[in-house]
Formats: structure tokens, sequence, C-alpha cells
């Protein structure tokens, strides 16, 4: 072999060599672009998913959204957004205005002792009944369950008088009202439950599908400010033309007797 092959080949060995490197060292630059890349990608994915968790933190609650949701007023109802609701005969003379929380213990306790008579008094005309429904329990001791079967309660009131009136009264049975620290009343199917022990309720397609839209959750909150404006701290609270009925017993809380409330009742319609 000639010493000159012997060299060109030589040359030929070392420029296989260096393509053999610029290429290796291509790929290492190119794997070096991917891993750059995929950390990049892998930066801004974990930014956009705080950020992404950051907006779902701060988004406006349900209820929030709520405030500025179409009002539909119940039928049934009159005044400013719907928030007077004022049933009975109209030969009645005088109204018997109450204050009531879903939620409310103590008006629980006044349907299931008092309520029958309230009921009769209404059905023979002595008076009115005008609801003012709140949701302040849902503030101090947080939830929705006060809103939500307010809420339904305008379902109600939307189907007759009566209904409301029956539901009313189902809600706050000893059956079916919750401790006031069980939010029972915000679940929806809760509320069809007990809306099923009402006759006009019972399988009323437009009603549940009123529960469960929401229809008059902006309602629940308009009349909620009713309640806020209205100078009434505590539920339940009884009026009549503008005065409190109280216990006979001086502690300026509702009559939570039937003896109690005939004897303010009485009064009230005499003045």
């Amino acid at each position: 072999m000639s010493k000159r092959n012997s060299a060109a080949a030589k040359t030929a060995a070392r420029e296989r060599l260096r393509v053999e490197r610029e290429r290796q060292a291509k790929r290492a630059k190119a794997r070096r672009q991917i891993i750059v890349a995929c950390s990049a990608v892998g930066v801004l994915a974990a930014a956009g998913g705080i950020g992404y968790a950051v907006v779902q933190a701060n988004k406006p609650s349900y209820w929030e959204e709520a405030k500025t949701a179409k009002l539909v007023k119940p039928a049934n109802a009159t005044g400013k957004n719907g928030t007077t609701v004022v049933i009975g005969k109209s030969t009645a003379k005088k109204t018997l205005v109450m204050y009531e929380d879903p939620r409310c213990p103590v008006c629980a306790q006044f349907e299931q002792t008092v309520g029958a008579t309230v009921k009769k008094d209404y059905d023979d005309g002595k008076f009115k009944i005008q609801y003012v429904g709140a949701t302040f329990l849902d503030r101090s001791l947080t939830g929705e369950g006060s809103k939500n079967g307010l809420s339904a309660l305008g379902a109600a009131l939307n189907v007759s008088p009566e209904a409301f009136l029956e539901y009313k009264t189902a809600l706050y049975s000893t059956k079916y009202h919750p401790e006031e620290t069980d939010d029972k009343f915000k679940d929806d199917s809760y509320l069809i439950k007990v809306a099923d022990t009402v006759p006009e309720l019972k399988g009323n397609t437009k009603f549940q599908n009123a529960v469960k839209n929401g229809t008059y959750d902006r309602w629940a909150l308009e009349m909620s400010k009713t309640f806020d404006s209205s100078g009434v701290s505590g539920t339940p609270t009884l009026k009549m033309d503008g005065k409190t009925l109280t216990a006979s017993d001086g502690s300026g809380n509702a009559p939570m007797s039937v003896a109690d409330f005939t004897t303010a009742i009485d009064a009230a319609l005499k003045g």
C-alpha cells in the first residue's frame, strides 16, 4: 500500500470521525432543547394550574352569583320584587305578620305547638297572614339551608297559597325539621322529599324543577333583604298593626303556647 493511499485513508477516517462528532453534538443539542422546552411547559402548566386554582378560589359563590340572576316572582306574591306575601280571606280586616327563618328551631317549635291554632284562626277569617322569610342563620351558622328552603317555599307559593302554608308546616314538623346546625335544607332532594307529603306538591314536576333549577333563588335573596331591613332581629316574631305579639311572662319573646298566643292575638284583634 502506498504512503499516499495510507495518508488518504487517515484523512478520510478523520473526516468520518469529525462528521460523526458533529452529528452527535447536534443530537445532544436537540436533546437539551427538548428538555428545556419540556421544563418550560412544565413550569407553565404548574403556573397555569396555580392560576386556575386562584381563579376558582376567587370566583363568586353560587349565591353571590344568584344576586344578579333573573328575578322570577312567585305567583300569589305582590309588591316590589314580589316579596309581599299576604294570604287569606279578603274579608279579614287585620293581618298577622310572621317573620321566620326556615332553619330556625324556635320557629319549628312554634309551628309544632301553635301552628294548628294559627291555621284555625286563619281559616276562620280572623286575620290574613303576611309571611316575611329570613336567612340570617346561614350567616351565623354558615351554610345555605335557609336560602334554599326559602327558595323552595317560593316554588310552593307559585303553586298556591295553601300549598305554601302546608309546605311550611311540613318543613317545620318534628319529622322533617333538622337541628339548626344540620344544614339539611341545602339538599334539593330533601326539600322535594318533604314536599311529597303535601298533596298539591307531591309528584308536581313544575314545583320540583323550580327547586332543582333554583328558579326562585334570587327571589329568596330579595325576601331576605326585606327581613333584614324590617328592624326585626330574631325569629319567630309576630306583629299586628305594627305591634309585636309577646308571651305573657314578660320576656318579650313570641307566644310559644296556645294559651299565650290566643291571649295575644285576641288583644291585637280588639286593638
